[in-house]
C-alpha cells in the first residue's frame, strides 16, 4: 500500500512539474519579439546566441533570450545593479464590440482593452506627427501613412486613447533598440490592446538608425502595441526585414539616444535599472 501511495505522489509530482513547464512555456512564447536570428556574441569568454525581443499579448519567435546587442559586448555600466520593477499605470478603460474612432484632441478616456481592431481614422493625404514626453525628455517621431496606413492608424487611435500615457520602456538593448508599448501593471512585453494586425514591413527591408517600427512575432499578422525605435546597428533588422515600419524619429534624438544609453541588468541584460516612462504621445496632424 505504502509503494503505491508513494508511486501515486510521485506521478502527482512529476504532472505538476509538467503543468509548471507548459505554463512557463506558454507565458515565454506570449512575448512578442524583435527577432534577430541567431548572432554569436563573446560575453565573459562565452558564446551566447543573441535574439532581440519584442512584445504584445504576445508570443515568443524564439526561446533564446538577450544577452547583448548584436555585435557588442554587455553594458557593464550597471554591475552589481538590478533591473528595476517596472509598474504601469493601471487598466485603463475597455471597448467591446467594434472601435471607435477616438477624439482627434485626445480628449477620449483612457482605454487599454480593445475586443477589434480599430477602423481606418486617418486621413492618409495628412502628415502625422508623434511627439513622445518622456520622463528623460521628449522626441518627435514623423509617421509614414503613405508607407504603413494600416501601421500608422493602429499607433494614432492607440496615442488618441492615451493608451501608451505611463508606460514604461521594457527593454533597452544598448546599441540596437529601445521597445514599450506593454500597458500591463507590471510591463514585461506580454501585455497588448486584445488584437493584432497585419505587418507593413519596408520593401527594401531597411531599417536606420531611429527608425520607428512595431515589435511583433515569427507568426504573420502579430503586430499589437508594442514598438520600438532604432537605436544603433540595424544589420539585425535588415536581414529579418519583417517588421512594420511606419516613421523616423526627426527632433530629439539625444533624448533617444539617453534612453538607449541607460544602464540595464537582469538575466537578458536588457532590462532597465530605473524605470523610464512614457507620459504621453501627443499626435498632430497637418
Amino acid at each position: 500500500m505504502g509503494t503505491d501511495k508513494r508511486a501515486r505522489q510521485k506521478e502527482l509530482h512529476r504532472t505538476r512539474a509538467e503543468q509548471a513547464a507548459k505554463a512557463a512555456a506558454a507565458a515565454d512564447r506570449r512575448k512578442k519579439f524583435v527577432s534577430i536570428g541567431l548572432v554569436a556574441v563573446l560575453v565573459a569568454g562565452v558564446v551566447g546566441v543573441v535574439t532581440l525581443l519584442g512584445g504584445d499579448e504576445e508570443q515568443t519567435a524564439s526561446d533564446t533570450t538577450t544577452t547583448t546587442a548584436p555585435g557588442e559586448a554587455p553594458d557593464t555600466s550597471a554591475a552589481g545593479s538590478e533591473a528595476a520593477t517596472l509598474t504601469g499605470p493601471g487598466a485603463g478603460e475597455a471597448v467591446t464590440g467594434e472601435t471607435p474612432c477616438p477624439e482627434a484632441d485626445g480628449s477620449s478616456p483612457r482605454t487599454t482593452s480593445f475586443e477589434q481592431a480599430p477602423p481606418t481614422c486617418i486621413d492618409e493625404s495628412k502628415t502625422y506627427t508623434a511627439i513622445f514626453d518622456t520622463t528623460e525628455g521628449s522626441f518627435t517621431a514623423t509617421l509614414d501613412a503613405q508607407a504603413a496606413p494600416i501601421t500608422v492608424n493602429n499607433f494614432v487611435v492607440l496615442a488618441r486613447y492615451r493608451y501608451f500615457d505611463g508606460i514604461p520602456f521594457h527593454r533597452i538593448v544598448p546599441g540596437f533598440v529601445i521597445q514599450a508599448g506593454d500597458p500591463s501593471d507590471t510591463p514585461d512585453g506580454t501585455g497588448g490592446p486584445g488584437y493584432t494586425i497585419g505587418e507593413e514591413p519596408p520593401a527594401d527591408k531597411t531599417y536606420e538608425k531611429y527608425d520607428l517600427a512595431m515589435a511583433k512575432t515569427a507568426e504573420p499578422n502579430s503586430t499589437g502595441s508594442q514598438f520600438f525605435v532604432v537605436t544603433g546597428d540595424p544589420s539585425a533588422l535588415n536581414s529579418a526585414g519583417t517588421y512594420s515600419l511606419f516613421g523616423r524619429v526627426t527632433a530629439g534624438t539625444e533624448v533617444v539616444d539617453a534612453i538607449g544609453s541607460s544602464p540595464t541588468a537582469g538575466p537578458s541584460g536588457d532590462s532597465p535599472t530605473k524605470q523610464i516612462t512614457i507620459n504621453s504621445i501627443t499626435i498632430a496632424e497637418s
